[in-house]
């Protein structure tokens, strides 16, 4: 798109008030946004404001994208589509990924814990093993600001009537021992149906204290409107949803609780058991019938395997929370899986490693993975629940009371 004699003059004033650097930085920025602008134009069928018969949607606001090139970092303006989606082919999705990546595995070279896999990784993202470790801070650095003000942003500007937590873990050096980290992530669906990854921490354990001090800090910065919280039952984690989110219902993951069950009941009839609660979950579009499938599986198993029948009646009110939100919505709110997805990312990513050199390095690549997973999620004009569907949870009324969640 060429600039028009008016936006060369004005350019031109801007730039002889910086300096040589500056300059050099300012017009790089205009020309990649210059050619992403073209891009996305081209997209659509239209420029700005234009009536064209060739459009195919309409622009919807931009959203940030910073580009770190060799002239200074570059503050971007990408188009958002109504309909559809649109990344400009200049840049790079998973680069910021790719950065973290590279600073982890040379800092695990830095400080002594390399291995000839490590060392064939480093030579792999081209780069001698010979880097300093002040570099390697220096990268670092960049990356741990990214994280930090990710984790610190502001979550008031909306309301998230969802809410999924999970932990995965990962093996990080603490001191000069090698031990299991949990990396606990919190993902909300927001009122206009969108996912957007609200926090994340590594620590020590999944103990009361520990997902009551993550949650504390996910309110502290404004998140609001819970209805619903879906986890597993980890006994910590539970307590903490009782006292975070106070007047909201937890939904105590369907697929964990799978794995609990059939632990109870010999392993030839774990199939049949397992195809037997699985017909309460049959999508039947109204509370009763749900309820009354639940009443007739817990009957049939009562009859063969007590102790299974006997833990399926324990967590009934838990498994069976999502009745109460609107039956489009059942399939994705009654599990975690949702963020097995993500958790896989993690593992993928994290695998690359092995045993991350500290905690902080572990944060670090994972926190990029859900930056990313976080912007691509903005970028996609697919919601995960539609407008329409979101309209249907009142706004202001409390979830189900956390019945049984004590007990769970």
């Amino acid at each position: 798109m060429a600039l028009t004699q008016s936006a060369l003059l004005e350019l031109l004033k801007e730039l002889e008030l910086t300096e040589t650097t500056e300059r050099i930085r300012a017009l790089t920025q205009r020309a990649f946004q210059e050619l992403i602008d073209a891009e996305a134009t081209a997209v659509i069928g239209a420029a700005p404001y234009e009536r064209t018969t060739d459009r195919t949607t309409q622009r919807n606001g931009t959203r940030p994208r910073t580009l770190s090139t060799t002239a200074g970092d570059l503050d971007l303006r990408i188009p958002k589509l109504r309909e559809g989606s649109f990344f400009p082919s200049l840049l790079e999705r998973r680069r910021r990924v790719d950065q973290a990546l590279f600073a982890v595995v040379m800092e695990a070279y830095v400080h002594g814990v390399s291995t000839r896999k490590v060392d064939d990784l480093v030579r792999a993202l081209g780069a001698d093993t010979g880097i300093s470790k002040s570099e390697v801070s220096r990268i670092c650095a960049d990356l741990d600001e990214d994280v930090a003000e990710f984790r610190g942003r502001r979550l008031d500007d909306t309301t998230y009537p969802y809410v999924f937590v999970d932990a995965t873990y990962c093996k990080a050096r603490v001191g000069r021992r090698v031990v299991s980290q949990a990396i606990v992530i919190a993902v909300g669906v927001a009122a206009d149906g969108r996912r957007q990854v609200l926090g994340f921490q590594v620590g020590d354990t999944e103990s009361e204290p520990f997902w009551t001090e993550f949650f504390r800090d996910l309110k502290q910065r404004g998140l609001g409107g819970v209805q619903l919280v879906i986890s597993d039952a980890h006994a910590g984690l539970v307590r903490a949803i009782q006292v975070a989110f106070q007047g909201a219902a937890w939904q105590r993951c369907r697929v964990h609780f799978m794995r609990n069950v059939l632990a109870r009941v010999p392993k030839v009839a774990s199939q049949m058991v397992a195809a037997i609660i699985r017909t309460i979950f049959v999508p039947r579009g109204k509370r009763e019938l749900v309820h009354a499938q639940f009443g007739e599986v817990v009957t049939m198993l009562t009859r063969s395997h007590p102790a299974a029948a006997e833990l399926l009646e324990e967590a009934r009110d838990d498994l069976l929370a999502f009745t109460e939100f609107p039956p489009q919505h059942w399939q994705q709110i009654w599990s975690t899986n949702p963020l097995e997805r993500l958790n896989k990312e993690i593992k993928r990513r994290t695998n690359v490693v092995g045993t991350f050199p500290n905690p902080e390095a572990l944060l670090r690549l994972t926190g990029h993975v859900l930056i990313e997973q976080h912007d691509e999620w903005d970028s996609v004009e697919r919601r995960y629940f539609s407008e329409n569907s979101m309209k249907l949870i009142t706004p202001g009324v409390e979830g189900v009371v956390l019945a049984g969640i004590a007990a769970a």
